[in-house]
């Protein structure tokens, strides 16, 4: 389901990149493989893994040259990543940030050896946007407004107060930033909702489940909704919540970010409410950038995806669809 807004161009482009044209640049154009330096965050989710794997098969050979780097969720191995590419001479830079500052220094090193950068799934904080070429990814704001305009939905002849806990993703990543901001923008103009307490519970289930023990003991057992930053923290959240005695679903209403399998499943067993699709897939899209950056082609500066929202009643009929 991989729906992309971009130029008419651009999208003209992308389609006969995956019907099978060759396009500009590549082996089409001299005969050699695009030598492609690709630095993941890490493997923290179901969301990451499928990520990962539609990267890879996208910047295959014969047409792509992959060094791949896994940074393990630390910025440093990251930056370390980037210096071995651009030491190596690629011909592309594709990463996506562990955090969204921090960067300048080895964007301008990549700049100062011509090696065009595309940003991906992440956005990073530099003085000077000239120093990546694009970014192909989600709306994490957006992402965070859906969630809450789906719990105000949820919530209508409900009186207040209504108790929210929040597992933020990894301290200073752009999802937890921007979907912690987009949440509280569309829930701060209802006086029936309280932010009662609000942690990172890093993306990961393990984290998840060990913030919402400590939510739970904290407030007695006093929260009405998790609003959780990705599905696996979610997951981790319910487990949890079914040790404390309590239904998740029921007592706690659930919803999270980005619509991996393991949601739907948590929807159909009637455990997770909500979730807010956000993406993964997107390998095609990535490969067809590194093709343009890579001849000199203008592409878009931001390449934006489009996503909803599911609930539990379309969990069943929905589960098959799932490719991730």
């Amino acid at each position: 389901m991989n729906r992309f807004l971009a130029t008419a161009a651009f999208c003209a482009m992308a389609l006969a990149a995956c019907s099978g044209g060759g396009g500009e640049g590549g082996q089409a154009a001299g005969g050699d493989a695009i030598t492609v330096g690709f630095s993941q965050v890490g493997a923290e989710s179901e969301w990451r893994t499928a990520n990962t794997r539609s990267v890879k098969e996208a910047l295959a050979a014969p047409e792509f040259r992959l060094k791949f780097s896994d940074a393990q969720q630390k910025q440093e191995n990251q930056i370390k990543a980037l210096r071995s590419f651009v030491a190596q001479k690629v011909d592309v830079i594709a990463f996506s940030p562990v955090v969204e500052s921090g960067w300048e220094t080895v964007l301008r090193e990549a700049k100062a050896a011509g090696i065009p950068v595309v940003l991906t799934d992440r956005a990073v904080k530099v003085s000077d946007e000239s120093l990546y070429a694009t970014l192909i990814g989600s709306d994490f704001v957006e992402e965070g407004r859906r969630a809450a305009r789906w719990l105000i939905d949820d919530s209508q002849g409900t009186a207040g107060p209504i108790r929210v806990a929040e597992l933020q993703g990894t301290v200073g990543s752009a999802p937890a930033n921007d979907r912690m901001r987009g949440f509280k923008e569309v829930i701060e103009g209802d006086s029936r909702f309280q932010v009662v307490r609000s942690q990172s519970g890093d993306f990961t289930r393990a984290k998840g489940k060990e913030v919402m023990e400590a939510f739970l003991k904290a407030e007695n057992n006093r929260i009405d909704v998790l609003f959780a930053h990705n599905d696996d923290m979610a997951i981790g959240a319910i487990q949890a919540i079914e040790e404390a005695g309590l239904k998740p679903g029921q007592d706690i209403r659930i919803v999270s970010i980005d619509g991996v399998r393991g949601a739907f499943e948590a929807m159909k067993a009637g455990k997770l409410n909500a979730t807010v699709e956000c993406n993964p897939l997107l390998g095609a899209q990535l490969a067809q950038l590194v093709r343009d950056v890579h001849a000199g082609r203008e592409v878009p500066k931001r390449v934006m995806v489009e996503e909803g929202v599911f609930t539990r009643d379309q969990a069943a009929a929905e589960l098959p669809n799932r490719r991730y």
